[in-house]
């Protein structure tokens, strides 16, 4: 059953987004700062791993096949994969997903209500030119740039991906504990699906679907998640996609807490556009999310 104060505390939260929210820029209220200005990248980090052999950038080491040797690195984009737009008359950040990597928080953040608006482009590139759609958020991020392929940093992942949203996927090895059981019973290596009352499996560094998919997706959506101690939740366009707990990772040989880190946005092959990103502290998370 869903908690009265609860429910109060979130539509008052929802008039005051709608009320204040500028198109392109989340405005401060409720609790909620913005992370994009509207005007540059002020307060991110850009990182890109090794590209694809079918870019082209200069004086990066090649194999004699082509292959690149190493990441083009931080806060280097000589192919202008991170960009601030005017975009549908209201300023945007354009991820080209030219070269894989991703845009990151310079801050990290822990116990925290994070939001975003997200929407595709048209441009695709190798080696997705012919698949889904696809980039990312991930949160809680730590360690090196890189760590996973040489792309992104160890983090838990909310899935950005056409017909995907809110899905959860292990970046670098992060452990989570979930209630959910596999999408084919007889093939252990099938994906796990969430469903609230499922038997808890624990020590999960696999992918983690909602089934069936989230059919509410449009032209603009909002992906949200709800970070508290060592509990996580996903909120596509307002419903709930998983819940995760015990959110951890290995450190010096033992499996330790993460409950605290960046936020990247993943650039993945795919143009793609976000806007009103904004953050705010919560101390815990609403209960009508968690039941």
């Amino acid at each position: 059953m869903i908690d009265g104060g609860d429910s109060l505390r979130h539509a008052a939260a929802v008039i005051a987004w709608m009320t204040l929210a500028v198109p392109g820029i989340a405005q401060e209220g409720e609790g909620w700062r913005p992370l994009f200005n509207g005007k540059d990248l002020e307060g991110w980090d850009t990182w890109l791993g090794k590209p694809h052999r079918s870019v082209e950038v200069p004086g990066l080491k090649r194999t004699e096949k082509g292959d690149y040797l190493e990441p083009v690195g931080l806060n280097k984009d000589p192919k202008g994969v991170y960009s601030v737009v005017d975009f549908e008359g209201h300023p945007a950040i354009r991820i080209s997903g030219e070269i894989w990597g991703a845009l990151t928080t310079k801050e990290e953040f822990e116990n925290y209500h994070l939001r975003l608006e997200v929407k595709w482009g048209r441009k695709k590139w190798p080696p997705r030119e012919n698949a889904v759609r696809d980039s990312g958020l991930l949160y809680h991020c730590v360690g090196p740039h890189g760590a996973q392929s040489s792309f992104w940093m160890k983090s838990f992942e909310c899935q950005i991906q056409e017909n995907d949203f809110g899905d959860f996927f292990s970046v670098a090895g992060v452990i989570v504990d979930v209630e959910a059981e596999r999408l084919d019973p007889a093939n252990p290596k099938s994906p796990w699906v969430y469903r609230k009352g499922a038997p808890k499996q624990t020590g999960v560094t696999s992918r983690i679907v909602r089934h069936p998919r989230m059919d509410r997706l449009t032209e603009w959506n909002t992906v949200e998640v709800y970070a508290v101690g060592p509990t996580a939740v996903h909120v596509v366009n307002g419903t709930p996609n998983l819940v995760l707990t015990g959110l951890r990772h290995r450190a010096d040989g033992k499996e330790v807490p993460l409950t605290r880190g960046r936020i990247q946005i993943q650039s993945e092959g795919a143009e793609v556009y976000y806007r009103n990103i904004a953050i705010r502290p919560i101390a815990e998370i609403p209960r009508r999310l968690l039941e």
